[in-house]
């Protein structure tokens, strides 16, 4: 098993604590929060949390003792917050659940947010319509833009068609930001989502490129990233390759350990891992697979005298 070095590693990771833990209290992230450190993570993604039921100055300090960022979510919107609502007040109802978030990230000293802003969770046929896209898009570029003035990333997760109906492929992604006016606004892209709704998994990465500000890493089964059908090392490699830069981030789910409710909400039904930290430290030795895979071919094709 490899650990990793925050100083060395040639990338920064990011490590779901939803893969630990169910939530992220103060008396059960700690010992997640050290396992994630000691294995080398530079960040930590945080499920959706309610700033108002945080202490953020406590939370602030669990991360800043062991050297982690972290990265913070929009869980999605209810009825009364769709972004992609006609109804005014009910945009304006999201914009400031999004700001919160954002306002929420500032504190924690984070500078990521990623989720699911642009509308709500599941597959309303309603939040396909033209005039739904575009307004979602306008309301979560202002979003994007109002965290940049604070140092932020605002990214928004392009999910497989049986989490949204909005923006399931990497070309839809494309045109959301475009429509957002934004030019602050980046697309999270994620392994287990694109093995469902892509063709062609690098394709859509060097499409995504110019706005892609986090890749995420998940297996087929929501499980180990070394065990499934999607070849992780070469993802890896192949997106270095194409001058993504960015942040790779790892998630997986097993029913147990998620938070009462949220399996079937993910359709997660069964225990593709039995404890977190098996995940963590198998994901840093397929991620650095990638990387010597990067490295070897690099050698292999350098100049011959």
């Amino acid at each position: 098993m490899t650990v990793a070095s925050k100083e060395t590693f040639p990338i920064a990771l990011a490590c779901h604590a939803n893969i630990l833990v169910a939530d992220a209290s103060l008396e059960t992230l700690p010992g997640a929060l050290d396992t994630i450190s000691a294995l080398g993570y530079s960040h930590v993604v945080l499920p959706p949390m309610d700033p108002g039921a945080t202490d953020i100055p406590a939370l602030r300090q669990l991360l800043a003792e062991r050297g982690l960022a972290a990265i913070t979510m929009v869980g999605g919107h209810s009825p009364a917050t769709d972004v992609g609502s006609p109804d005014p007040s009910v945009r304006a109802a999201g914009a400031a659940l999004m700001r919160s978030v954002i306002d929420f990230t500032a504190e924690l000293g984070g500078d990521q947010v990623n989720g699911v802003p642009y509308g709500i969770f599941g597959h309303p046929a309603a939040a396909i319509a033209p005039d739904a896209f575009a307004r979602s898009a306008v309301e979560v570029g202002l979003a994007a833009d109002y965290a940049h003035e604070r140092g932020i990333m605002m990214t928004f997760e392009v999910l497989n068609r049986y989490e949204t109906s909005l923006v399931n492929t990497a070309a839809q992604a494309m045109e959301y930001v475009a429509l957002s006016g934004s030019e602050n606004l980046r697309i999270h892209l994620d392994t287990f989502h694109m093995a469902i709704e892509e063709a062609d998994m690098g394709a859509a990465i060097r499409l995504a490129l110019p706005k892609l500000g986090y890749l995420e890493l998940g297996q087929s089964g929501r499980g180990l990233l070394s065990t499934g059908v999607v070849d992780i090392p070469g993802i890896v490699r192949l997106a270095l390759d194409a001058g993504y830069t960015g942040r790779f981030g790892i998630e997986a789910f097993a029913r147990s350990i998620l938070p009462e409710g949220l399996g079937d909400v993910l359709a997660i039904w069964r225990e593709p891992y039995a404890a977190g930290a098996d995940v963590a430290k198998d994901a840093i030795d397929v991620i650095q697979h990638g990387l010597d895979l990067r490295n070897t071919a690099l050698k292999s094709s350098g100049p011959r005298h």
